[in-house]
């Protein structure tokens, strides 16, 4: 006497079975309904080939379909606590036989295919499907409803079905291995014939051979398809060694031109799928860019530190000829050699900016050395030419009260001895030359107009006079720009002229007095 386990309230004793044949079944041990195509992991057939085994593992011929009429099974192996989904007992079980349990078990699910039309289940309890070639014993159901036992027969069509239609899917959206798809293709057009399910089994059939046929071109598309992605990411890594060359060859903006090869690189490590030929080839041609880029940017770097190195020579040089400079008191061609020095030090390249700034310091502070003392000297000059203008106004005042209307020969006298403490005192600042030289030509003019009044005839300006006193007039023009510019050879040339010139006014001066 074998035995089966009820899930309510222990085990109950059975009949032993009376009758051999195929699978005999429980509504509580049967499978649970199977998933429609639809309800099936198909959402992306695109994923990658370990996707669908993981969405829906593969089986063979022998999980797929079981024999058509399978042997007899014990009761132990029927126990629902260790039975698999599609448990069985022995087809004598009857409904009556299994104790009932506290709560009523719940109804088979509903097959997704509608299993009267491909088969039925006959008085004995023997479940048959009908094919093109007639029908056949796929199982036995003593345990209940027969219309429960179609559906549990019909959903293991129904898991054929979602297995060749997530096969189909997989084809049409060439992922996996072709091969091996074709091999499951195959093995699913031999089994399902024979398998113990109720459905359309030659339909099922069908479309397995049709993914049979179709998958070498498939296959086809497959290869082709990756052919042209691959393509693509050649084109792809061909552009950026191009770019990489162009790099190599033309840019000068080190930095940018850098910051873009290193985003290259991780950009050329996301492009996939090339194979390890052209891959290489292509790295090849990178790597050499680079290499060369780096070459030409090292080159050029080198070169700018060299030319850094002269720069920083030749302002150290301009330095110490300012540095000798500096304390010379030949304030005139000192200051024109200082202006020459700064005129050079603006031809030569920066160093650096911390370099050149501390350079451009020193060659500054030489150079104010320099300047300072001559402010001081002009300082100096100035004060004293402020003395002579206040000296010379003085002398000009006395001379503007002469009156050579009263007492000609006196004024004369009087004038001429002024004049020659006028011209004994140095120079005057330049602005005030023009009108002190106005002012005394002004009183001479008064004496000599009063001098001629007193003739019968007035005689003309001698010309020879009026020629010497511009040339006197345009010498003390060239002595205040001399000194202005602070040339001291300008100077003294400008002094000597002059002093001529004032000699050969008063030469002429009294030879045109005595006709």
């Amino acid at each position: 006497m074998s035995s089966t386990e009820n899930p309510g309230d222990g085990s109950q004793q059975v009949p032993p079975p009376e009758t051999t044949g195929p699978d005999a079944v429980t509504p509580e041990a049967g499978t649970p309904a199977a998933p429609t195509p639809g309800e099936a992991a198909l959402a992306d057939p695109t994923a990658t080939e370990s996707t669908p085994e993981a969405v829906a593992p593969e089986v063979t011929p022998e999980e797929a379909a079981p024999e058509a009429v399978a042997p007899e099974v014990t009761p132990e192996e029927a126990a629902p606590e260790e039975a698999a989904p599609e448990s069985v007992v022995p087809e004598s079980v009857t409904p009556g036989d299994v104790a009932p349990s506290e709560s009523a078990p719940a109804p088979a699910a509903e097959a997704v295919s509608d299993p009267a039309q491909w088969g039925r289940v006959d008085e004995d309890g023997t479940v048959y499907v009908r094919t093109a070639d007639g029908e056949r014993a796929v199982g036995s159901w003593q345990a209940g409803d027969p219309a429960a036992g179609l559906a549990h027969f019909a959903r293991r069509y129904d898991d054929l079905a979602t297995e060749v239609s997530l096969l189909e899917a997989r084809l049409k959206a060439h992922t996996g291995n072709p091969n091996e798809l074709k091999a499951k293709a195959q093995a699913l057009a031999e089994s399902i014939p024979a398998a113990t399910a109720v459905g359309d089994l030659d339909g099922l059939a069908a479309r397995a051979r049709a993914m049979v046929g179709t998958a070498d071109s498939a296959a086809a598309e497959s290869r082709a398809e990756k052919a042209a992605a691959r393509a693509v990411q050649i084109a792809r890594k061909e552009a950026l060694a191009a770019e990489a060359e162009q790099i190599a060859a033309e840019s000068t903006s080190w930095k940018a031109a850098g910051d873009r090869l290193k985003a290259i690189v991780e950009e050329w490590k996301t492009i996939r799928g090339i194979d390890r030929k052209t891959d290489e080839a292509l790295w090849t041609r990178f790597a050499a860019a680079r290499d060369a880029f780096g070459r030409r940017r090292g080159a050029h770097f080198a070169a700018l530190d060299a030319q850094k190195g002269e720069a920083r020579a030749a302002k150290q040089e301009l330095i110490a000829e300012a540095q000798r400079l500096a304390t010379s008191t030949d304030w005139g061609p000192t200051s024109a050699a200082m202006r020459s020095l700064m005129d050079r030090w603006k031809a030569v390249p920066r160093t650096g900016r911390d370099g050149d700034d501390d350079l451009w310091k020193q060659f500054r502070a030489a150079q104010d050395v320099f300047f300072t003392a001559r402010a001081e000297s002009d300082k100096v000059r100035n004060s004293e030419q402020l003395a002579n203008q206040q000296a010379k106004e003085e002398l000009l005042a006395e001379a503007e009260k002469l009156d050579p209307s009263t007492d000609l020969r006196g004024a004369q006298a009087a004038l001429r001895r002024i004049q020659e403490r006028y011209d004994a005192i140095g120079h005057v600042p330049r602005g005030a030359m023009r009108s002190l030289e106005d002012r005394m030509q002004a009183v001479e003019q008064k004496v000599r107009g009063a001098s001629d009044a007193g003739r019968v005839r007035t005689a003309p300006e001698n010309p020879m006079v009026a020629s010497m006193r511009a040339a006197v007039t345009k010498a003390e023009e060239q002595l205040a720009k001399a000194e202005a510019a602070g040339n001291a050879r300008r100077i003294e040339e400008a002094r000597a002229n002059l002093e001529t010139r004032r000699e050969w006014l008063a030469e002429a001066e009294k030879t045109a007095s005595r006709r």
